[in-house]
């Protein structure tokens, strides 16, 4: 090759270019590392009822390192995604050294037992909360759809005043209630929707007119309902004596 002149050039020139290329490249990371494009500002957005600016400060000052350029994108959305409340996080660069994080927050609409919260899209997650919720039962696989008969058995309750407090889905996808005034309603399997729908017509009209308590109501009948009154409690002696 070294008596082939124009193999020789075409070396030279691909060394030369290559260097080039290679000096740009350490002038230009060199440049990106330069202290005038330190993010200076870290901007957080969304609707925020349980993020903290604590928490905030904390993931800024631990996990988001480099500048404008060099910060880990993804490195640092998964650091807020890690926060209990959040429910998905997006981050973009905002120039010249602002970092925009748009935060959405988990809702809380019930408690999965006394292992977690559901959240208004049916998904489990893992935080505190003090507020007073409905209690969800069932199997793993059945978070969302226990979720969506929440809202279709609520707004059926509604027009007697009562709300679900608890709603359970057995193994075998029987559904049961309870309610804030303390009724069990057992709805079955099949058309449990028109099941208490027509238990909530009779009983506006009968019981509920006559204030009459229940206790429990079995709805899984074809061709109507049982219900139970509350145990009468044990009547009270008292005690009375001269002094």
């Amino acid at each position: 090759m070294w008596d082939k002149p124009q193999a020789l050039n075409w070396l030279a020139n691909f060394l030369y270019a290559l260097a080039v290329v290679l000096l740009l490249y350490a002038a230009l990371m060199a440049l990106v590392r330069l202290p005038v494009f330190a993010l200076k500002q870290v901007r957080v957005e969304g609707q925020l009822r349980h993020v903290t600016r604590e928490q905030v400060q904390l993931i800024v000052s631990r996990h988001l390192h480099g500048n404008f350029f060099t910060l880990d994108l993804a490195q640092a959305r998964d650091a807020f995604q890690k926060l209990p409340w959040v429910r998905n996080v997006s981050v973009r660069r905002r120039w010249p050294d602002k970092l925009e994080v748009a935060v959405e927050e988990h809702q809380e609409l019930a408690r999965w037992g006394n292992i977690a919260l559901v959240n208004t899209h049916g998904e489990l997650f893992r935080a505190a909360s003090d507020s007073e919720l409905p209690v969800f039962y069932g199997p793993g696989d059945g978070v969302k759809e226990i979720s969506q008969q929440y809202a279709s058995y609520s707004a059926l309750l509604q027009p007697l005043g009562m709300k679900v407090a608890q709603l359970s889905l057995s193994p075998r996808r029987a559904w049961q209630l309870g309610t804030d005034g303390g009724m069990v309603i057992e709805l079955g399997r099949d058309h449990t929707e028109d099941r208490l729908q027509k238990f909530i017509a009779v009983y506006v009209k009968t019981l509920g007119a006559l204030n009459v308590p229940v206790a429990y109501a079995d709805l899984r009948y074809a061709n109507g309902f049982a219900v139970r009154r509350p145990a009468l409690a044990p009547a009270q002696h008292h005690k009375s004596g001269a002094a």
